[in-house]
């Protein structure tokens, strides 16, 4: 017996919509993996990098030059996203994506690897910046991709939702780094884990990268980049395309999204070194107590997009920019209380109001540009706030930290930050109100066939 149109239409719908869940799960397996590795190499930098790459400096100095090695990682990222972006947006997202993921675990694994400066010497912060270079260069590519990976699978009405499944992976990333990072400390001891049992995180980033190629290479290519193809609708230099855009809207939309990530990296990275040296929390309790954040962060990731979906991400994105801006002028009074309750509600906070805009900001970077130059636009974007923000937020709050006594001037320097992401997201939302759903049309189309 044949099967009705109708019949065939639903089992299309379904198949579709199969297709599309499974990408959904492969972009937030493979983002997970790369930010296992990000973080991983935050929580270090944090707590363990000073003492093996930079035992000569005083203490202050040496988490400074720590974290500068953590920003160097951000300095690279604009480097992949603009050759992982050209290449996403020429020959196609899984591509580009497969080779970002086995850069990172490959930069990651051999930092586990790398002797130390009592071995080595000058050597050992060189081949640490280097290594850290690879990561950088490896995460600019996965970002922008796997949102489009998944946002451009999305059935019709769940473009927030799906877009959202790869920034759930920032959250998963720093869950997994600290409870390996805690884990391993717990079981050597803390002389063991100092000396060398902290390479053994870094090493199985290799194991962790094999799963997550296993997942990737079974999704399918992005349905609008196969159609931009078919069509001949891929530009020789997809990059010089994407900011035909417009600068207002670009710059309002890089304003809109650098709070986020500096005011990340300050909740993730610097407390860990400003509440145990500074404060005399625990380490793992304050390891914990981000990692429970990150919880709260992942598990609510898909209720804003949801959310945004149906409503809208105007008022979300706008009201969630002015509610971390309050809540940077309670973050450090809660903390610096050394009350332990209180350290919980500050890091809890943060994990409850990031992912207010965090979990759509990809998809507003992606929608401002068409489709057959999204993967460069979107990179250039993402990864300029990404160095603007968290790249720089450890090292100028730990200079500040280290000029004025007290974390008076850190968080006047966040609420600088978010301030100036709030307008931007005004401007941004007056400018563009809502922006349209697939399709795309170019502002300016050029087709030329892939030379």
């Amino acid at each position: 017996m044949s099967n009705s149109p109708r019949d065939d239409s639903e089992k299309s719908k379904d198949g579709g919509e199969n297709a599309a869940g499974r990408t959904a799960i492969a972009t937030l397996a493979g983002t997970t993996l790369e930010w296992y590795d990000f973080f991983l190499y935050g929580t270090a930098a944090a707590l363990i990098f000073d003492k093996q790459f930079f035992p000569s400096l005083s203490p202050a100095a040496g988490t400074l030059a720590s974290f500068a090695t953590l920003a160097v990682g951000f300095v690279a990222r604009p480097l992949g996203g603009l050759v992982f972006g050209h290449f996403g947006d020429r020959i196609g997202r899984k591509a580009t994506l497969v080779v970002s993921l086995v850069m990172m675990g490959v930069g990651s694994t051999l930092i586990g690897a790398i002797p130390n400066y009592d071995a080595i010497g000058f050597w050992a912060p060189v081949l640490l910046v280097l290594l850290r270079i690879i990561q950088g260069i490896g995460l600019g590519g996965e970002g922008a991709g796997a949102t489009l990976m998944s946002m451009e699978h999305a059935p019709a009405g769940k473009r927030n939702l799906y877009a959202g499944f790869p920034q759930m992976g920032t959250p998963a990333g720093l869950i997994l780094a600290n409870m390996i990072f805690l884990a391993t400390s717990k079981l050597m001891g803390d002389h063991a884990f100092t000396s060398w049992g902290w390479r053994i995180p870094f090493l199985l980033s290799f194991v962790l990268v094999a799963v997550g190629l296993v997942i990737r290479l079974r999704v399918t290519e992005s349905p609008s980049f196969d159609k931009a193809r078919t069509q001949d609708n891929v530009v020789k230099f997809p990059l010089a395309e994407s900011l035909k855009v417009g600068f207002p809207r670009l710059g309002l939309t890089l304003l809109a999204v650098v709070a986020n990530s500096a005011v990340a990296y300050v909740f993730m990275v610097f407390t860990l070194s400003y509440g145990t040296k500074h404060l005399g929390y625990d380490k793992q309790f304050l390891i914990l107590s981000v990692t429970g954040a990150a919880v709260l962060w992942f598990a609510s990731i898909p209720l804003w997009t949801r959310f945004a979906d149906r409503y809208g991400r105007r008022t979300m994105f706008i009201g969630g920019s002015a509610a971390i801006l309050a809540w940077c002028f309670a973050f450090f009074p809660l903390l610096n209380t050394g009350n332990s309750a209180l350290a919980i509600v500050a890091l809890g906070g943060m994990g409850l109001i990031i992912p207010v805009t965090h979990c759509v900001q990809g998809a507003i970077i992606a929608d401002t540009f068409p489709v057959h130059v999204r993967y460069s636009g979107s990179s250039l974007i993402l990864q300029l706030g990404a160095v603007l923000g968290g790249g720089l937020a450890p090292t100028i709050s730990t200079a500040l930290l280290n000029s004025g006594g007290s974390s008076t001037g850190v968080t006047w320097y966040l609420a600088g930050m978010c301030t100036l992401s709030l307008i931007g997201a005004v401007a941004l939302f007056r400018l563009v109100p809502e922006t349209s759903p697939e399709p795309a049309t170019p502002a300016a189309p050029v087709k030329a066939r892939i030379a």
